[in-house]
């Protein structure tokens, strides 16, 4: 089974020392069964791995070489994020007092009907009284 994939759990793949045996699990699922992103999820890792960088956490070439493993894997970027930016995702944020971005990956979880691999509170909570399946903890 598919899976909505929060760049929070992605990039705990990509640092060693923030992974888990349940993130590790997660990984597992996504290169067997792919997974589901909105389309702020690129920018999101591209923005975390770039910060990195300026911090000197790691150099540009890991940055560089992060990004291409993970283009390898089966993840869908959804399309039809934006268009329910202004309905389904602003509902969702003002009822559960998320950001818009959070919002996005709740609301493609619902709209989908897939489990949620998230290490976010606040969106876990969310999704909890959404009575969505969640991974990663």
């Amino acid at each position: 089974m598919s899976l909505v994939l929060d760049s929070s759990i992605a990039l705990a793949w990509i640092y060693a020392d923030e992974t888990t045996p349940a993130i590790a699990e997660v990984e597992s699922r996504v290169i067997q069964n792919g997974a589901w992103v909105p389309s702020i999820w690129r920018l999101e890792i591209a923005n975390v791995l770039e910060m990195g960088v300026r911090r000197r956490r790691h150099n540009a070439a890991f940055r560089n070489a992060t990004l291409a493993d993970l283009g390898t894997l089966p993840i869908n970027v959804d399309s039809e994020t934006d268009r329910q930016a202004w309905g389904s995702t602003l509902d969702l944020a003002e009822r559960y007092r998320l950001s818009l971005y959070d919002a996005a990956y709740l609301e493609l979880t619902r709209r989908r009907g897939l489990a949620l691999a998230t290490l976010d509170k606040e969106l876990r909570r969310a999704a909890a009284k959404e009575k969505i399946v969640l991974l990663g903890v």
